[in-house]
């Protein structure tokens, strides 16, 4: 199911905080890759608490 709601500036999803590239790139992103955004999304949820 579908639930990312994009922030109409940042164009990053107001819930998991993943961009709108690296949404459309997850299901062909490497585990790597995956790792690493999920890593920086704590801190991104911070950031938009700002």
């Amino acid at each position: 199911m579908k639930r990312c709601q994009l922030h109409p500036v940042t164009r990053s999803c107001t819930g998991c905080h993943r961009t709108l590239e690296e949404i459309g790139l997850w299901s062909s992103m490497s585990p790597e890759a995956r790792r690493a955004v999920m890593a920086d999304l704590p801190a991104r949820a911070l950031r938009s608490q700002d």
